[in-house]
């Protein structure tokens, strides 16, 4: 039942960095639309902001797909018995590294709440909101780590290495 929760979890994530994708080409667009009509409209900000928030709320999904870049150059020629040891340890490190920027960044949006803070742009946006995107794509990354780390201790084969998708035998067309 977990398993299926988070691999909707996973999708959902990558939905939503479609989703600011699409905010991104749609600032870009209103701007350009009020360039030509002789509207200033500053749309940089607001096409920043949904690149923070596409760029983390896609860490998830693209680490669950195996789509991150991964060099093996050392870990494939060890042996069975300590790739696996090194593939958890490996694992280890990057929990711990993205559990702690994801509580830092959660902290850091808490206190650009707490004290207003604004962007220094003309759409003057409360910061959290973005530092909040950012924040909870960093959690659901420490998600995704915690999720491969327990799978990779109780004897599972990294599941980060190849798309679960992809048949690799299969020649691409």
């Amino acid at each position: 039942m977990i398993r299926g929760v988070l691999n909707e979890f996973y999708e959902a994530c990558g939905y939503l960095a479609a989703a600011f994708m699409v905010g991104i080409a749609l600032a870009i667009v209103a701007q350009i639309v009020g360039r030509m009509r002789g509207v200033t409209l500053d749309a940089t900000e607001a096409a920043g902001l949904c690149l923070a928030a596409s760029t983390f709320f896609g860490l998830a999904h693209t680490f669950r797909r195996g789509g991150h870049v991964r060099i093996n150059l050392i870990v494939d020629r060890l042996p069975e018995g300590w790739r696996h040891g090194v593939e958890i340890l490996n694992c280890l490190l990057g929990t711990v590294v993205v559990t702690f920027l994801a509580w830092h960044v959660g902290a850091l949006a808490l206190q650009s709440r707490e004290f207003n803070d604004v962007s220094p742009g003309l759409l003057a946006m409360p910061l959290w909101i973005p530092q909040a995107g950012v924040a909870l794509g960093v959690t659901a990354l420490a998600i995704a780590f915690i999720d491969e780390l327990l799978w990779l201790v109780t004897g599972g084969k990294p599941r980060y290495e190849a798309p679960d998708e992809i048949e690799l035998d299969r020649p691409v067309a």
